[in-house]
């Protein structure tokens, strides 16, 4: 796995983004040039209204920069239409909220499996793949389970599994433990860590948890929309 440490997964390049810009123009984020690349456990942090979460849906393509370009995967995604970048996040993305964002009438095993179901995976590869993720995060006894019978540690961890379901190019976590205590973060970490070391799955964190942020070993500082600092532990 080493040998794809060094490429690279994502590249913005004066990513601005400007909301009200007819009227009274909010500056959510202001040139952002960044490079992740594979394998990567980084967290991007800064005080509330710095642009982390804006940046986070800016490269998961859930909200569009103002001026710049976001390539992950050799695709600039801030030039596809709307239809075109569903399928590209779909494909190449993983998301884990703040929320959870689990579909409540489903199982565990059916959250998981609902991203292949949307790529036309045959039902024997999605069975293997669910049954494999929901294991890999601890869960393989609750795959039956619906979210309202999962402990909010439990669901956000089955929003890891769903977020790996597809494979992705890496994975956006916003505030992923914001709800979460003290134990459930430090299980929820400690997974993620392991699928990062063990299977070089790249994440990216936006977050003000000194938890998260301890453990990443890239920490990007974000102020007034800029990058104020850009350090690796």
């Amino acid at each position: 796995m080493s040998n794809n440490n060094n490429k690279t997964v994502i590249t913005t390049k004066g990513v601005t983004k400007v909301y009200n810009p007819k009227t009274i123009p909010v500056h959510a984020l202001d040139g952002v040039d960044l490079e992740i690349k594979a394998g990567e456990f980084t967290a991007i942090v800064g005080p509330s209204g710095s642009g982390k979460t804006t940046l986070l849906n800016a490269i998961g393509g859930l909200d569009r920069p103002t001026e710049g370009s976001i390539e992950i995967a050799g695709v600039d995604i801030a030039t596809l239409s709307d239809g075109k970048m569903i399928e590209f996040r779909r494909n190449n993305i993983g998301f884990v909220f703040q929320a959870y964002n689990l579909i409540p009438v489903l199982t565990a095993k059916e959250n998981v499996e609902f991203v292949m179901l949307l790529q036309g995976k045959k039902k024997a590869a999605m069975d293997s793949r669910t049954k494999e993720l929901l294991e890999s995060v601890g869960l393989g006894d609750k795959m039956n389970n619906r979210p309202a019978q999962l402990s909010g540690g439990q669901q956000q961890r089955v929003a890891v599994a769903r977020a790996l379901a597809s494979k992705p190019q890496f994975v956006l976590a916003d505030e992923p433990t914001a709800n979460l205590d003290s134990k459930s973060t430090a299980n929820l970490l400690d997974i993620m860590a392991r699928l990062n070391k063990e299977e070089n799955i790249t994440f990216i964190f936006s977050t003000h948890d000194q938890r998260v942020i301890d453990r990443a070993r890239r920490v990007v500082t974000l102020v007034d929309g800029k990058v104020f600092s850009d350090e690796y532990k």
